[in-house]
């Protein structure tokens, strides 16, 4: 049951915004020039970009959402209003002027966009971000960096050999609003807790749902489009996003045909600040094993509790699991630190006791200062901000596309040893497994045309 959106509906959908400029007037931003300003596109104007990725880069003067895309007619019009209301209110004036689309390829074509964001669902990360590249615009593309191995290398080959400026969002890196997640891998980098031997990394796992019966597709809805390169399947609501409610958690990341779960959904960000600490970011593992337990009915299919391991080459062994607290854990010959975002629960009990945000087997750990001669971890503001400066200096940003994908790489790898349940050898610079044709099979997955990358 598929439907498809036709030129027509989306240049009738934007009709309004395209009677109004492009530029916000001057007021809005004061001495910003226009020229002077980035100008993007959001490709994806769900939950994640009005909470996360618009809603950072609107608090900047220097950068101008210019139009918004998405396989939703809805969205499409949610998203406009969304970003004109923030310039409205920013001037005290009136303004209808982001443009809106269904086709990312028409967003893509505009000369006059210099970057966009991506806020898709992760089955559409790399193939969006390597079409973006590819035409010149750079990139903030969220986690986690691909829906398999394969196409995350794709993506990150596709970003070296454009030039272009991608930044991962995995934004625990940046001193807003986390510090203490540098803090914590700066101290292990030192030396503070002796010779790393350890990492604990505490996961939720997901619920399992009910059956869900197949729905008309709504008349807003591109669900080919949506469903892009994975198999074509009946539509349920459950199975996509929310109709009546953009800010809620949609059902794709409860299915395996679009995500692996909360392994690379939340893995993504502590898996790259574990490997950050580790002094490992541009490898991975090299024996990985494990075991889950997976839904045995209903539409929603990830993992739910889980318990995974990754042996490195230098001897560190990596632990995931959701019996641990949600959050990193170094374990060394001298002690340990703990980092996690301020406020969060344990990773299995989602009502129990708050935890600290940075603490250590001593607390005099906490307090040791970092020498000149000492190893300095890159110290970057806010994740958009660190991508928007980075467009303008072409400095490297904190998260860019290779790291990105070796902490997806790891994630996904954690994931095939809960398939498997095997113990998996595995070559971080082939990037395949050794002697392993099953698991070497599962590095991608068939792409349905006409949405391959």
């Amino acid at each position: 049951m598929t439907t498809s959106i036709s030129r027509r509906t989306a240049i009738k959908a934007t009709a309004a915004a395209a009677a109004f400029p492009a530029i916000v007037p001057s007021s809005v931003f004061g001495a910003t020039a226009p020229s002077n300003r980035i100008a993007i596109g959001a490709i994806g104007v769900g939950r994640i970009s009005r909470v996360h990725d618009m809603k950072e880069v609107l608090k900047h003067d220097d950068a101008q959402i210019v139009a918004v895309c998405d396989l939703d007619t809805h969205r499409i019009a949610a998203g406009q209003k969304f970003v004109d209301e923030a310039y409205a209110k920013r001037s005290g004036k009136s303004y209808a002027g982001t443009r809106g689309y269904g086709d990312h390829h028409e967003l893509l074509a505009r000369k006059d966009i210099d970057a966009v964001l991506i806020s898709t669902p992760d089955h559409q990360h790399a193939r969006l971000a390597v079409h973006a590249v590819r035409a010149g615009k750079d990139v903030y593309l969220q986690k986690p960096a691909s829906l398999t191995i394969s196409e995350g290398r794709t993506m990150a080959d596709a970003v070296k050999a454009s030039g272009r400026i991608l930044q991962i969002g995995s934004q625990q890196r940046g001193m807003e609003p986390w510090p203490q997640f540098r803090r914590a891998c700066e101290l292990v980098r030192n030396g503070r807790i002796g010779p790393l031997r350890r990492v604990e990394i505490g996961l939720p796992g997901d619920p399992a749902g009910p059956a869900a019966p197949p729905m008309p597709v709504p008349s807003n809805l591109n669900y080919d489009a949506w469903l892009g390169s994975t198999p074509e399947v009946y539509y349920t609501e459950m199975r996509v996003h929310p109709q009546n409610a953009i800010e809620d958690r949609p059902g794709w990341l409860r299915c395996e045909q679009f995500g692996a779960g909360m392994i690379t959904g939340w893995g993504a960000h502590h898996v790259d600040i574990a490997h950050w600490g580790m002094d490992t970011e541009l490898t991975g593992p090299v024996e990985i094993w494990g075991k889950a337990e997976f839904p045995k009915s209903g539409l929603w299919n990830v993992h739910g509790p889980f318990e995974t391991h990754g042996l490195y080459a230098n001897g560190v062994h990596m632990t995931i699991s959701g019996a641990f607290p949600n959050g990193v854990k170094f374990i060394g010959d001298k002690g340990w630190i703990f980092v996690t975002r301020s406020g969060a629960v344990t990773a299995s009990d989602p009502g129990g006791p708050q935890i600290d945000p940075l603490t250590a087997s001593d607390p005099k750990i906490l307090t040791s200062v970092i020498g000149p001669d000492e190893v300095h971890l890159m110290k970057t503001p806010e994740h958009h901000r660190n991508w928007l400066d980075s467009i303008r200096t072409r400095a490297p940003v904190a998260a860019p596309a290779e790291i990105g994908h070796r902490a997806c790489s790891t994630c996904l790898l954690h994931w095939t040893a809960m398939k498997t349940g095997r113990h998996l050898k595995w070559d971080p610079a082939a990037e395949r497994f050794i002697g392993d044709d099953e698991a070497n099979a599962m590095l991608s997955r068939p792409q349905r045309a006409p949405y391959a990358i």
